[in-house]
């Protein structure tokens, strides 16, 4: 089959053109595979800081908020001690114009209890101060862990970009040339491979026999399958990793996706 790849009906396409399609089509996917591992794992590494940017521009909205509402709680406090300076002025003023000791030491209670009230919210405002403090260090620290994971971003994202602007191209090409075998690959059939080659660790769905061993998880192939394997008149995997098996002269032929 010398002609480029064109859909055709699967009763005019033998076993072994199929198997050769197949071969082809792994040999155009892995060199895919190697662009993108060329890349590394920076598309990965991008994620990863855009998320961790994200959560820490959320802190810092959360602190804030908290800080705000921290602040209000210290005004309240302070109002408080004000109200409960007035009532013990008020108390105290009242205690000079009473008629009897009940009545005394009834205004004394209440101004007991006032300061008490007065302690108790400065309490408060040193605790909410001491908070406040802290989370604006936590601000004051996480604006500059965003400022540097901001930078780290700028600069991962300009390397994947220079690498994919490297690669764009070539990878371009590749994946059309797969488009092209794929049509010419029966559905069932190119279903399988893509099923086998997304649970294949190296992503390799097609592998030859080398050494008298599977090319893909290196089992050992008897004699007899190899010979059935180099037949070509049918479709066989490994038992073992479930790999489609193919000779090693497979590719011994005219490169028909040209």
């Amino acid at each position: 089959m010398n002609a480029p790849y064109s859909r055709q009906e699967d009763k005019d396409i033998s076993i072994e053109d199929k198997l050769r399609a197949l071969h082809e089509l792994q040999s155009v996917v892995s060199e895919v595979d190697k662009i993108k591992t060329l890349r590394g794992e920076l598309p990965l590494e991008v994620q990863d800081l855009e998320d961790e940017i994200a959560g820490l521009k959320t802190r810092l909205v959360n602190l804030d908020d908290e800080i705000k509402n921290l602040d209000t709680a210290i005004n309240n406090k302070k109002i408080a001690i004000k109200d409960s300076q007035g009532l013990i002025a008020k108390y105290t003023e009242q205690q000079n114009n009473v008629r009897n000791n009940r009545e005394f030491d009834s205004l004394s209670k209440e101004i007991e209890f006032q300061n008490l009230e007065i302690e108790l919210s400065e309490k408060r405002i040193k605790e909410f101060t001491a908070e406040m403090a802290a989370k604006k260090e936590a601000i004051g620290s996480s604006k500059t862990q965003l400022s540097e994971r901001e930078e780290d971003l700028d600069r991962k994202k300009t390397e994947l970009s220079e690498i994919t602007e490297e690669t764009k191209i070539e990878e371009e090409k590749l994946k059309a040339k797969a488009e092209k075998i794929e049509s010419f690959i029966e559905p069932r059939l190119l279903t399988a491979f893509k099923r086998i080659r997304k649970n294949a660790r190296n992503g390799l769905a097609v592998v030859t026999i080398q050494r008298d061993a599977c090319g893909g998880c290196f089992a050992n192939i008897p004699p007899q399958r190899q010979l059935d394997i180099a037949s070509r008149k049918k479709i066989i995997v490994c038992e073992y990793c479930g790999r489609i098996l193919v000779d090693e002269k497979i590719n011994v032929v005219e490169d028909i996706a040209e």
